[in-house]
């Protein structure tokens, strides 16, 4: 079954192949249900046409952009913005929201400079530049401008879930059966006797039809709320004059929003004011080179990604008013890719749909054969009548719900309910899920490469320590340092501070300061903050002409500000190794600026290594002064003005406190517990890295912390030797990151979780196995790139995703392990019956009640039990394992053997045992004997909580799901057996037939704890993690029970 399995039914988790896909789909055999069963499933065809479409759609957008015929756009526009709907009047607007929107898209000056520029267009759409919209104005423009969302397709209702359940082949034809029972029975037996049969059957499929399809529904519902989520963007905006943050949905036109590296344009606007700014159009038009957005080229489209640079924007147009809107509608065409897990199971069911249409047929011959061989033997051959025709129209039956019930046509979906249940817990656990396989995949993890700052450590800094002209402070006095330094050191450091910064210092609504930026520096401005008010006016004198963001290549911020006197001068921060490298002064405790002595910068060097082995984030602040630079003729071109590299004055060296975690320590001793090796990747300092990691129990005494430049010089043969002791990885590119992911996954087999949160993350994140994006200091590009976004960026929420991940793979193998089982004893006791005695035990009735116990119902009970500590207590899942694997077979084969036994019994020598006389014997014994096959179920499903464990009963009480499926089943059960008799040929027990039943049920939990003992070879996936972190492999089986 393996076999085949990997030759067919193989898929990627992350970008599956075109191939792969269509290769599973050919193979998949006897569906009984395709709407269904391929609900959750890409629709390839879909996927081609939307694809199709979209291109169509990006070409239209690319030649709209870059071979326009400018004149045209200009008559076009100058003839429509004369006209205004009186709506658009009454509002106080004076201009129509297509004309608005038609200036960005066609990127056309002539139309823009017509209507007065960004001044000309923000008086026409009422909006102050320095304030923003008014809150009391928003529902107005969205009435006018429109709401910003894409069209959707409307959700699916319950009733098209009822009839997409009712497709079903199988049931179809049981139906079919079921109308021409009625038909015969009454003409036969009269009314109402004649209709009971066909009645229950009818009923049975109304059942499963509405439970199946309320299942699907809900489903549904979660799934949407997912979406709906994974969508949702956080922007600053300025409303009422003060900034906020807003969802993506309630922006509207007019709004003022802030954007910075790494974000997503969330609407069409013009450019307002920003430094560098330039962004990504590939996404809309296909183009990869990033464009330069500036005063001259102002327009910004919606959907594209912020490459450099930082900026304001005026949003002109939102949702279906912008191309992105248009090109959104397609991304959605033909779903997401299925999962491995799904595609596997898929194969799972064609097998076993083959081995139950064999059985149905044989079930149907035997029974067939044998009626017409006995009406030969009593010579009734010529003799055919009514009742003759429905006792074969009732074998058939028989056959079709063994078809019914050997297909299992919800085993590829208990993954997407499994999926779906795990997703909205994961929600609720601060972690968004936004592919289905990440959650399968993130059970098999073996390495979670990760970020220190945030991630590990709280992500609130402050500043505690600061070398400044030639001593080390302690920042705990306001006053006292304000008395050991001088102004003019106090001047310099505070106009670096506040200069060269990408943080805004703003009000709120009840007039506090607020400082919005990165953590580091709202530790740095708080610091300033404390000292500003006597030099606020020297610092707001200066005038920033250029700015040179930090990103993590460099490592580095820069600005270049004007003085009063017409000056420029140049200020530079970034990782302390870097500044120092690039200073040859040292301002003194004077302020007077001298040139720095090797001593000195060795001495400087011994402060950034001391803060460090601190665990202190170590930050450098450096000036120079351009001689050759001035802006005395008041025309201040910042191209023609470059920021140096090099003869910087070392100002300070900051030392930054950002705290570990609580509960760090103990999730990474849980990681490596589940032989999962933590690694952290950062850019910091080595030392500091070294010591948060010594703090996290990441680092060990055997193992080795490195830095980016060491590691990237390395060739793959050293790399061999040092990636699996490799524990820290300290002033690291993002580059760096990609290598150590890629070489992990290729060369040494691992499946890699790795995090990030920067623009330049992306390449890694992509390129893992699953990539965590953080959902507080991640930009919108890692996100876009990753699988999973950590909503609190904490790293307890990893080990819980991973907690979950596990819980997944084991939740569904105790469903298929429970399954099948039912399979086995279901199709062997009604073809036994049938070769032997003629009669199938189980009626059709009876069947498709234990095909929803074992389908619907089992999906609910088992794919949906929360994972417990113990999954954190063994390997993690191989890449190349056996799903179904000896344990599982250990025990499908146990059970199925003692119900069989147990069956067997009661057909073959019930009566006598049970001490059944009368004419309603045989009624009483087929009645004892669906009972008893029900109850082995339900005891059986209990068993399958764990398939290694004796304890099934430890936190059963925990899953409210599993306990009112039991309740459920049980209940309707007694509501069958003694009152629904009727309809499903059973007729009501005595208590000690219904003790009998329950007892012999109840025998599998002892049966199930003697076969956990049988000692089986360990499943091919307990070895096939190799460990690179030092531990033993831990120990498993039924000795750990």
């Amino acid at each position: 079954m393996e076999s085949y399995l990997k030759e067919n039914f193989e898929v990627e988790p992350k970008n599956p192949t075109e191939e792969a896909l269509k290769k599973w789909r050919s193979a998949v055999w006897l569906v009984k249900n395709p709407r269904r069963r391929f609900r959750m499933v890409a629709d390839l065809a879909k996927r081609a046409a939307a694809e199709k479409k979209r291109k169509r759609i990006q070409e239209k957008i690319r030649i709209a952009l870059y071979v326009q015929k400018a004149a045209l756009y200009f008559i076009d526009n100058l003839s429509r913005c004369e006209k205004l709907s009186e709506e658009v009047v009454k509002a106080g607007y004076d201009i129509e929201p297509k004309d608005l929107a038609h200036i960005v898209q066609s990127h056309n000056n002539k139309t823009y400079d017509f209507h007065g520029g960004l001044q000309g267009i923000a008086r026409k759409i009422k909006v102050s530049l320095r304030d923003g919209v008014l809150s009391s104005d928003i529902s107005k423009r969205q009435q006018i401008f429109g709401y910003n969302k894409f069209d959707e397709k409307p959700p699916r209702v319950l009733w098209m879930f009822i009839w997409d359940a009712l497709q079903d082949m199988t049931l179809i034809i049981l139906m079919v059966c079921a109308v021409i029972s009625v038909g015969v029975g009454i003409a036969t037996e009269g009314w109402p006797k004649g209709m009971y049969d066909g009645m229950g059957i009818i009923l049975c499929i109304l059942l499963v039809v509405v439970v199946t399809a309320v299942s699907d529904y809900k489903q549904s519902l979660q799934f949407k709320d997912l979406d709906k989520e994974k969508k949702n963007i956080i922007i600053q905006v300025t409303r009422d004059g003060t900034r906020k943050k807003v969802s993506i949905y309630d922006l509207v036109v007019g709004d003022i929003v802030h954007l910075s590296i790494g974000d997503q344009v969330p609407a069409d606007g013009i450019f307002i004011d920003g430094y560098s700014l330039a962004v990504d159009e590939a996404s809309l038009s296909g183009e990869s080179e990033p464009v330069k957005v500036d005063i001259k080229k102002p327009f910004l489209l919606s959907g594209t990604k912020v490459q450099d640079g930082s900026g304001k924007m005026l949003v002109t147009a939102v949702g279906m008013n912008t191309q992105w809107g248009k090109l959104m509608v397609t991304l959605s065409e033909g779903g997401d890719d299925e999962t491995p897990l799904q595609v596997k199971l898929n194969g799972v069911a064609t097998i076993i749909g083959k081995i139950g249409l064999a059985f149905a047929v044989l079930t149907f011959f035997v029974l067939t054969t044998r009626y017409i061989l006995m009406k030969i033997i009593h010579n009734e051959m010529g003799k055919w009548y009514m009742n003759d025709g429905l006792e074969l129209l009732n074998y058939f039956a028989i056959a079709v719900t063994i078809l019914v019930v050997a297909v299992p046509e919800g085993l590829p979906l208990a993954v997407t309910l499994s999926l779906a249940f795990a997703m909205k817990k994961l929600m609720k656990d601060r972690a968004l899920v936004r592919y289905l396989s990440a959650c399968e995949t993130m059970g098999s993890a073996t390495c979670i490469c990760t970020d220190k700052t945030g991630t590990l450590t709280t992500n609130h800094m402050v500043v505690t320590r600061l070398w400044v002209a030639g001593e080390t402070k302690d920042i705990k006095s306001k006053e006292k340092f304000k008395s050991s330094v001088s102004e003019k050191v106090l001047l310099v450091l505070l106009q670096s501070v506040f200069l060269n910064t990408n943080s805004e210092i703003v009000k709120d609504e009840t007039g506090k300061s607020n400082i919005i930026g990165s953590p580091t520096e709202t530790a740095l401005l708080e610091f300033g903050l404390l000292f500003q008010g006597n030099y606020n006016q020297e610092i707001k004198n200066m005038k920033i002409i250029k700015v040179e963001p930090f990103n993590s290549v460099k490592k580095k911020m820069s600005v270049l500000v004007s003085a009063s006197n017409g000056k420029l001068r140049a200020f530079c921060k970034g990782a302390s190794e870097i500044i120092l490298n690039m200073c040859d002064k040292i301002i003194t405790e004077d302020g007077s600026i001298v040139e720095m002595s090797e001593k000195q910068r060795k001495a400087i060097t011994d402060v950034i290594n001391g803060f460090a082995c601190e665990a202190l984030r170590t930050i450098c602040l450096a000036f120079t002064d351009l001689e050759n630079g001035s802006t005395s003729d008041n025309n201040i071109d910042s191209n023609n003005n470059e920021i140096p590299e090099s003869n910087y004055t070392i100002i300070a060296v900051v030392g930054i406190k950002d705290p570990v975690r609580p509960g760090v320590k103990e999730a990474v001793k849980t990681c490596l517990d589940a032989g999962i090796m933590v690694r952290m990747v950062t850019g910091d300092n080595i030392n500091t890295a070294k010591a948060i990691a010594k703090e996290c129990g990441i680092l060990t005494a055997d193992g080795l912390a490195i830095e980016g430049p060491v590691f990237r010089e390395k060739s793959d043969n050293q790399l061999r030797d040092i990636v699996p002791r490799l524990q820290v990885m300290a002033r690291s590119l993002p580059l760096d990151k990609h290598k150590l992911v890629t070489f992990l996954r290729n060369e040494m087999k691992e499946v890699v979780a790795v995090t990030g949160d920067g623009t330049n993350d992306a390449p890694a994140l992509h390129e893992a196995d699953i990539g965590l994006a953080m959902g507080i200091a991640g930009t919108e590009v890692a996100k876009e790139n990753a699988d999973v976004v950590i909503m609190d960026d904490n790293f307890k929420t990893i080990v819980v995703v991973a907690r979950w991940g596990r819980a997944v793979y084991i939740n569904i193998q105790k469903f298929v392990q429970f399954q099948l089982t039912v399979n086995v004893v279901a199709l062997m006791t009604n073809f036994v019956s049938a070769c032997t005695s003629g009669s199938a035990p189980l009626t059709a009735v009876q069947l498709l009640w234990v095909n929803m116990i074992m389908d619907t119902l089992g999906a609910l009970a088992l794919a949906t039990e929360p994972p417990h500590d113990g999954l954190m207590k063994r390997p993690p899942i191989g890449r190349d394992v056996n799903f179904i694997t000896k344990i599982m077979w250990r025990n499908i084969i146990g059970q199925s053997i003692y119900q069989l036994t147990v069956l067997g019994v009661l057909q073959f020598n019930g009566k006598s045992l049970l001490n059944l006389n009368g004419p309603d014997s045989t009624s009483v014994l087929n009645t004892m004997i669906f009972n008893t096959f029900v109850f082995c179920q339900v005891f059986n499903e209990i068993n399958s909580r764990d398939m290694e464990k004796i304890n099934v009963i430890e936190g059963i009480f925990d899953s409210w799901v599993f306990m009112l499926v039991m309740v459920c089943t049980v209940t309707f059960q007694i509501i069958i057996v003694e009152l629904l008799g009727t309809f499903a040929s059973t007729v009501p027990l005595s208590w000690p037939l219904w003790f009998a039943s329950v007892l012999m049920g109840a025998v599998s939990l002892p049966v199930g704890a003697i076969l956990k003992c049988i000692s089986v070879e360990s499943s091919k996936h307990h070895g096939a993690v190799k460990q690179h972190d030092g531990y033993e492999p831990l120990p498993r089986g039924p000795d750990m029970a």
